[in-house]
Parts: structure tokens; C-alpha cells; sequence
């Protein structure tokens, strides 16, 4: 290994890579030697042989058929031939808990590479979809880890978080492909984990592609209106900040932009500008929508790819018009797709392609004489480049033009976002700037017209349909506009629940004569520690500390209103639960929790996972830890929540609408730890003495999606 031939000392990123590499190369050898074994096994002439010559022709299928299925040979889901009684014994073998040697491999080649980027992004360690790979990873053995993985790949919101792992992702396509979960074909698989050229496949509906699995899904365009404030962003002159900033406009709302530009030369030419995802975030029901289509970025027959194919046939490109391609991320990907294809070259002639933050070394176009520049921050991990230098054509490729530089931020994902690249290409690399515009000087004119087309899947419904499928609001907030209600596509959560002295509850809550916690009967108010993971939301992943209090009415407080409370829908409840402390991951949540439901939001850093029965949460800053055992738990009724704020001398009142599995625990061996807390939430623990006791009964809900009104002021 490459390990072995460097001085030995700590492991250095591109020592781990390296050594990531070899073991795949180790694994794709397994794996071709599983190929031919089941090949010969299942051969008609070895049929044959052993009908006529039983004693050595079943002896030699014999010996096949245990070299592929013994825990010491290849593994119990070695078999590899397709159909019939292969793919039946390959089923068995998983169904017994065997895996192939090759993904075994594969997963300790995945290790390295995680290892790899940790080693160089530490920050990621704080991703919940990092979390979630690295658990799996971490099972005592190597046949758990692929079975953990499995469940990943299986589960559609788990690959929603995972889709921002774009440094591991070769691997993992790699990995998915061993386990048989992946619909791209292993070759196309094993290629993107060596780092080889992929097999370009022309774009459905142009050219002939190679066979694959029929894509289902139903891609369509429609053109829409940008707004007001968009409109007035968008450039009327071409150049190329005109067109990232047109680009940053339009966000990753699932939406392109198709510009028409009149020449110096006076000729028409037309200009198309993709952008990438914003990773944590949802995509609205798209093509390009990481949920379903994570994998499909990197095959050139990708949903995103022919949505963009789409949007310029329904604006009327005229064929043989020359046609640039300015994407970033993802986007940028979906570009080069294009300009891959032989037939849609010979549609439209492509001049110029320029991707940022994304890697172009391995996509050459159809047509060597469209211009290709690369521009990348060597921060950004996501285009996954070399590190040659910048400017020139690298390797003496003609039409080549590449831009590697160092940019002031190096945190991920703020180095990747195309705001940070418009910055640098002022401030940091203007020639770059320079360069770019001279090479697109045909298409430095005045722009004639302008289309926004939005991206549309037809073949599956809208993310967290029927419960997130509500009618939105734009309401402005210090972080800028915020759609209301706020949606959760992937979260978790935990309600420690504790009986408290009523009297001390009381004096957590704001000073009005008619707010007043909620009896359990005698002197005893519940108090809630609520702890959430939310992967996916409208406002990026953050997590949640949380404590309130149920309250009664606020005008007419009743004995036993709060049972019967549970029986109504939540917009007709009397009681909730105020909050009186909290504390959110992001400034983002901390701006949205305080300005549209009135809560005492302060940000900090928080881990939080609610799996398998076992309950943890870390704030280092707030000196605060839970850990244990929750127990088995009984399936509960859904509890949807009316959350109480305060804001001058009015009370905030916000809905909570939840779709999940939630379980209840009545005997949790859940303990809170203080450790020299400071901060509202760990003082007002402090005050109700909940690091002393365990909690009463205990709310988990591993995996839901939820909405969360704006807040509406009552006069109480």
C-alpha cells in the first residue's frame, strides 16, 4: 500500500486518499473475480459437463458455488449473475446475514476516506448526515457496517442529508453498487470510486444511449415569472458576473435561467445559467432535487441534465445557435453533461462552457472547439480537485482554461456557496475575471430577453406531501425572508417530561396574573426538555434545546383542560407550552425563533441523536449533557403543539403540526448533567433542579416531518 512507502508519522489527508484508492482497487478485483466465478458457475458448457460427467462436473460447481458463498471465500451475497437461480442464492446469502468480500473491502476504503475528509474539515464532524455515516461505519464489525448501510441507502430521508457528502460520495456510489441498491450500473459505479472516466451516455431524447434501467420519472418545465425584486437583480448586460450573479438571483429553488444577448457582432446568441443546491435544504418537488437524484449528477442521462434540455427547447433556441453554459456546483455538472453529447453538439454549438465549484477535468465536451474554464476555491472539497495550479490549459489541452485558488474562508460549505465566488472573482482573482471575459466577448452585449423556467417532477409527489404541501408566505426577518410556515422535512426529537413544583414553574414564567402552568393534580406543573435534530428544513439544519412549561387557558382556565385539550385539533387547543428558554444551532434560527414566534432563542453549538433506544445530546458551551437508555416504548397518538412566545405586552401564539412515529417511555434511565452551565437554558434548569431527578416519562420521535406557523400576537 501507499502507506507503507512514506516516512512513518500522523496520517496526512492525501496519505489517507491514497490508501482509500488502493483498497478499492483491492475491492474491484474481489469483485471481478466474483463476476467470472459466477460466470463459469452458471456457464451452459459446466451444465452440460456435469451431466454427462457427474462426478467431477457437480464436484467442480460444488467447489464454485462455496468459493462464493463461505464466510471464508467471497461471501454470502458474492453472486453477481443476473436473474434467475444467481440473484435468488445472492438474496439468501444477505438473508443470512452474509456479506461479499468486496463490499466489505469497500466499506474499510470508505472508512479511509471519511477519515480523510475529518482529517482535513474537522467542522464536518458536526454534519448530521456525517454523524449518521460515521455511526454506521462504526459497528463493531465490518458486516454490521454494510447492513447499517444498507438501511441508509433504503431510507429516502436519510439520503436527503447524505446528498452533502459530496467527498465521500464517489465511495458511496461505490459502496451502494456492492449491495445492490443502486440503479446506475456497477461499472458506472466502480469508475467514479477509482476516479476514471465514466462512459458518457448521450442525453435521453437526443442521442442513443447505452441500456439501462428505465427512469420513471417525469420531468417537465414550466416558465414563470421571477419577482420584483428579482427582476431587478438580474443583469442586462452580458458578462460573466452578470451571469453568476443571474445565477445567485435565482437560488436553488429548482429553477434556470435562459438569456438571449445581442453581440458586439450583432448577432443573437443564447446564454444558460444553472444553479446547485444548498446542501440541509429541501428542493422543492424538482428534478435536481437531491432526495431522489443525489446519484444522478454524476451520469450524464441525470434528471437535472434533461430538465435543462427542456428549458431550451421550450424557449425556442433556434438549432445551429450558438449556445454558452454557465452553471455553479451541481448546476455547473448538469452543463457539461451537455456539452458531453455528440447529438445535442451537433443541435446547438456550444462555445463556451464555465463551471464554477465544480470539477471539470474528466468531462470533455462533444466538440473540441467549445472553451471549458474551471474556477474553484481549493477550500471547496466539493469539485474534488488535484490541486494544479491555476490559469492556462492544464495538461496542454487546447480550449482549456482553469482557476485553482486559495480563498480567504476555508470553512465548508461557506467557501462553496456562489455569493463567496462572486466576492472572490472581485476581490480575490480579478484577472480571472478578466480572462473569462475576453474568451465570452460574443456574448458581451446588451440581453434582449430573459426566461426563468422551474423544473417540475411529475412522476412523484412534492416533499412531505400531503403534510408540507401548504400555501407559503415570504415574511422578512433580520437573516432575510423566511417562507412561513416554516417546514421540517427530517428531524428528530426528545421531550424529557418532569413533574416540578408549581410555584417554581410559575416563577420561569412572565409576570401577568393570568399565565399559569398547567396542574397535574395538587402542586405539580409538567416541565418539557425538548431536544431536536433537524436534518432537513426551509431555514438549513440546525438543532434545538428547549424548555417550557404547559400553561392553561389563557382567558379561562379549567381543571383537566389540558386531557381534554388532547382530544381537540391543535388550532382549536386552549393549553401549550410556553417557552422560557432556548437554544438554537444557526443565527438563522436564532433570527426566525425570535422574530416570528416571539421565543427567547440564543444560539449555540449542539449535538443530538435519538436512535435505537439510546438518547444523547452534548452542549460543551452550555456545560449540558444527556445520555441513556430510553427503553422499548409504545406507539403513541401523534401530539401536534400550540407554542406560547412573549413580545411586549402581547402573547405570541404559534401551531406546530407533526407527522411521525412518535413512542412514549415511561421507565427512561435518561439523565440530565449540568457541569457548570451558564446561559438562560441551563439557569432555569438549574432553577427547576432537573439534573437531579430523572424525568417522569419520556417522547421520542425518531424520524417526522413538521410545519411551524408564523406566530399570531393575541391581547392577552
Amino acid at each position: 500500500m501507499a502507506a507503507q512507502s512514506r516516512a512513518s508519522g500522523p496520517p496526512t489527508e492525501e496519505l489517507l486518499r491514497e490508501c482509500a484508492r488502493d483498497v478499492v482497487d483491492v475491492a474491484e478485483g474481489i469483485r471481478e473475480v466474483c463476476a467470472r466465478t459466477s460466470s463459469v458457475l452458471f456457464a451452459p458448457a459446466l451444465t452440460v459437463s456435469a451431466h454427462h460427467r457427474p462426478r467431477t462436473g457437480y464436484a467442480a460447481r460444488w467447489a464454485l458455488l462455496r468459493a462464493l458463498t463461505d464466510r471464508q471465500g467471497l461471501g454470502g451475497a458474492a453472486i453477481v449473475a443476473p436473474g434467475g437461480l444467481g440473484r435468488l442464492l445472492g438474496t439468501a446469502g444477505e438473508a443470512l446475514g452474509r456479506e461479499s468480500l468486496a463490499a466489505l473491502v469497500a466499506v474499510a476504503s470508505l472508512r479511509l476516506r471519511v477519515a480523510a475528509v475529518l482529517l482535513g474539515h474537522p467542522e464536518f464532524g458536526q454534519d448530521p448526515g456525517m454523524r449518521r455515516l460515521t455511526a454506521a461505519l462504526g459497528a463493531d464489525q465490518d458486516s454490521e457496517a454494510v447492513r447499517a448501510l444498507r438501511a441508509l441507502f433504503k431510507d429516502r430521508d436519510a439520503r436527503r442529508t447524505l446528498s452533502a457528502l459530496a467527498p465521500v460520495l464517489a465511495e458511496l456510489l461505490a459502496v451502494r453498487g456492492l449491495l445492490g441498491e443502486d440503479p446506475v450500473s456497477d461499472e458506472t459505479a466502480w469508475a467514479l470510486a477509482a476516479g476514471r472516466e465514466l462512459t458518457a451516455y448521450p442525453v435521453r431524447g437526443l442521442g442513443t444511449a447505452r441500456p439501462r434501467a428505465p427512469d420513471r420519472r417525469e420531468c417537465a418545465v414550466e416558465a414563470v415569472e421571477p419577482s420584483v425584486r428579482e427582476a431587478e437583480g438580474i443583469a442586462a448586460e452580458g458578462s460573466l458576473l452578470g451571469f453568476l450573479r443571474n445565477v445567485d438571483v435565482v437560488g436553488v429553488e429548482g429553477r434556470v435561467l435562459v438569456q438571449e444577448v445581442r453581440g458586439p457582432d450583432g448577432v443573437l446568441r443564447y446564454v444558460v445559467q444553472a444553479p446547485g443546491t444548498a446542501p440541509g435544504r429541501p428542493g422543492h418537488d424538482s428534478p435536481r432535487d437531491f432526495a431522489d437524484a443525489w446519484r444522478d449528477l454524476f451520469t450524464a442521462d441525470s434528471p437535472y441534465t434533461r430538465s435543462i434540455l427542456l428549458a431550451i427547447r421550450d424557449h425556442g433556441v433556434p438549432r445551429g445557435s450558438d449556445l454558452a453554459l454557465v452553471g455553479h456546483g451541481e448546476g455547473a455538472t448538469a452543463l457539461l453533461n451537455l456539452a458531453r453529447d455528440e447529438e445535442f453538439c451537433r443541435a446547438y454549438r456550444v462555445t463556451h462552457v464555465v463551471a464554477v465549484g465544480a470539477a471539470t477535468d474528466h468531462r470533455e465536451p462533444a466538440d473540441p472547439r467549445t472553451w471549458v474554464a474551471g474556477i474553484t476555491n481549493r477550500h471547496d472539497i466539493v469539485p474534488l480537485l488535484d490541486g494544479r495550479a491555476a490559469g492556462g490549459a492544464p495538461g496542454g489541452r487546447p480550449n482549456r482554461y482553469r482557476a485553482d485558488y486559495t480563498g480567504p474562508d476555508p470553512e465548508f460549505p461557506r467557501c462553496h456557496l456562489l455569493r463567496a465566488y462572486i466576492e472572490h472573482l472581485e476581490t480575490v482573482i480579478p484577472q480571472v475575471t478578466r480572462d473569462v471575459d475576453q474568451a465570452l466577448t460574443p456574448y458581451r452585449g446588451p440581453v434582449e430577453r430573459t426566461r426563468v423556467y422551474r423544473f417540475e417532477d411529475r412522476g412523484h409527489p412534492p416533499q412531505g406531501h400531503p403534510l408540507l404541501t401548504v400555501p407559503t408566505t415570504a415574511v422578512p426577518t433580520s437573516a432575510g425572508p423566511v417562507d412561513a410556515p416554516v417546514r421540517y422535512y427530517d428531524s428528530s426529537a426528545a421531550h424529557l417530561c418532569y413533574p416540578v413544583d408549581a410555584d417554581v414553574a410559575r416563577s420561569l414564567l412572565p409576570d401577568v396574573p393570568w399565565m399559569v402552568p398547567a396542574r397535574l393534580g395538587g402542586r405539580r406543573a409538567l416541565a418539557v426538555l425538548s431536544l431536536y435534530e433537524h436534518r432537513c428544513t426551509t431555514i438549513g439544519p440546525y438543532t434545538e434545546l428547549g424548555l417550557s412549561v404547559l400553561v392553561d387557558d389563557l382567558w379561562r382556565p379549567r381543571p383537566y383542560d389540558l386531557a381534554r385539550d388532547l382530544l381537540r385539533r391543535v388550532d382549536l387547543r386552549r393549553t401549550g407550552r410556553f417557552v422560557v428558554a432556548l437554544t438554537v444551532g444557526t443565527e438563522e434560527a436564532r433570527a426566525v425563533a425570535r422574530e416570528l414566534w416571539a421565543q427567547p432563542a440564543v444560539a449555540g453549538a449542539a449535538e443530538v441523536a435519538v436512535q435505537g433506544g439510546e438518547l444523547r445530546a452534548e452542549a460543551p458551551g452550555l456545560g449540558l449533557s444527556v445520555a441513556g437508555g430510553t427503553g422499548h416504548g409504545v406507539r403513541c397518538p401523534e401530539a401536534d403543539w400550540v407554542f406560547y412566545g412573549r413580545r411586549g405586552d402581547s402573547t405570541v401564539r404559534t401551531l406546530v403540526r407533526v407527522d411521525g412515529r412518535p413512542r412514549v417511555h415511561t421507565r427512561p434511565r435518561v439523565r440530565l448533567r449540568l457541569a457548570g452551565g451558564h446561559g438562560p437554558l441551563a439557569r432555569h434548569l438549574q432553577i427547576l433542579e432537573l439534573d437531579a431527578v430523572r424525568p417522569g416519562f419520556v417522547l421520542t420521535n425518531v424520524r417526522f416531518t413538521a410545519h411551524r406557523s408564523a406566530g399570531v400576537l393575541v391581547p392577552r
